[in-house]
């Protein structure tokens, strides 16, 4: 039986020069931008300097690789990934937290890949009463359709902001009196530490864990002790465990929503 190869399109991919330059200069949200290696001049210039304008993410990849990520549609060298919602700012999250009367409480994903572990973090993180999701803008997964899913409906209501450094950002928090709680196997139990207080809680990725700078810059690392033989856990899992130990620490204090 005959199969149309532009039905295995995923929904949210957008083919085609003229396509994508019309959805970057209506202001729809991009994710990021896929142009096939070597194809950056002529008519795809105005597209690059558009993503420069718009502070789009542009991704180099092979031909083959659109060519499988566009199901065999004409492409000509070019496809988005449309993201599933508009991006926030780390102003706006605590803009937020001071509206409600509460001290700040942000999650900062750290290079997460794989958007089935974003999308749960994003969940938890607003079912813990945070006040926003922080990932960096290269290295890790967008806001993407999948991510949408995984996440349950969450992004309707948590922002998600995305930073060109992370370390810019952390240390910027912490000039205004945030703590940074980051995550690793050598740390601190998660159950001997109080979060309470304004609170930034670092999740790493799936591979690496916290990358080195972030590290130096946290103020606590904490630790999720194993007791089986495995000697690490799913990034998302990782991260509900500590945010909701964080929740309650607020709780306690009254500085989180009950």
């Amino acid at each position: 039986m005959y199969t149309d190869k532009r039905e295995k399109r995923k929904e949210d991919v957008l083919v085609g020069r003229n396509a994508v330059y019309e959805a970057l200069r209506a202001g729809h949200p991009v994710d990021s931008v896929l142009i096939a290696k070597g194809n950056n001049g002529g008519p795809v210039r105005r597209i690059v300097d558009l993503c420069g304008a718009r502070g789009v993410v542009i991704k180099d990849v092979s031909s083959a690789k659109l060519d499988a990520i566009c199901g065999g549609m004409n492409h000509q060298g070019v496809a988005a990934l449309a993201a599933a919602h508009e991006y926030s700012s780390v102003a706006e999250m605590l803009q937020t937290a001071k509206e409600r009367g509460e001290p700040p409480f942000l999650v900062i994903c750290d290079d997460i890949n794989d958007p089935h572990n974003l999308g749960a973090i994003i969940r938890t993180a607003e079912c813990c009463g945070a006040h926003g999701v922080i990932i960096p803008k290269r290295g890790a997964v967008g806001l993407t359709a999948a991510v949408d899913k995984a996440a349950s409906g969450a992004l309707e209501y948590l922002p998600v902001a995305r930073v060109s450094n992370l370390t810019a950002t952390v240390e910027e928090l912490k000039k205004q009196g945030i703590w940074v709680y980051g995550t690793a196997m050598d740390g601190q139990p998660f159950y001997q530490t109080d979060f309470s207080g304004a609170a930034a809680v670092i999740i790493g990725s799936e591979g690496k864990g916290i990358s080195r700078l972030l590290r130096e810059n946290c103020d606590i690392v904490v630790s999720i002790p194993m007791h089986g033989r495995i000697t690490s856990m799913n990034a998302s899992v990782a991260a509900g465990i500590v945010l909701y130990e964080a929740a309650k620490s607020r709780m306690r204090a009254g500085g989180g929503r009950s």
